[in-house]
């Protein structure tokens, strides 16, 4: 590769990588710093911006494998559902309830991600295919 190519290759993935941290910040930490409807749009922003960028992280060839591993999908699944089961009772009212069905679908994602790999036919190994 060449160098240049893997300058502006570092500095896209450190800008992604910085988009994605701050927007997770701005949507947690906002209410420490701000007030009303500010506070509001710095939160939604945020997530919005977080959203953005973990979907193109998540796009990238090495994140996208280890996203499909079968135990990656089970640590997904299994926190998840866990996060969600302790959210629901730990927390009261709307955001409990919504806080938990979010952790589900998610939990939810990643089982469906290991019923997928799991109809997957497996690549013939080159063993078996030198009696063929």
């Amino acid at each position: 590769m060449h160098p240049l190519a893997r300058v502006k290759a570092f500095v896209s993935d450190l800008l992604l990588w910085s988009c994605f941290a701050g927007g997770l910040a701005a949507s947690s930490a906002s209410g420490a710093v701000l007030d009303g409807t500010r506070k509001d749009i710095a939160t939604y922003v945020g997530i919005g911006v977080s959203l953005l960028a973990g979907s193109r992280i998540a796009k990238k060839p090495r994140i996208k494998a280890f996203l499909a591993r079968r135990g990656t999908l089970w640590f997904l699944f299994l926190f998840n559902a866990g996060a969600a089961a302790a959210m629901y009772v730990a927390m009261d009212g709307v955001k409990g309830i919504m806080g938990a069905a979010f952790m589900g679908l998610v939990s939810l994602g990643a089982a469906g991600g290991l019923v997928a790999s799991h109809r997957r036919p497996k690549p013939a190994r080159a063993a078996d295919q030198s009696w063929s």
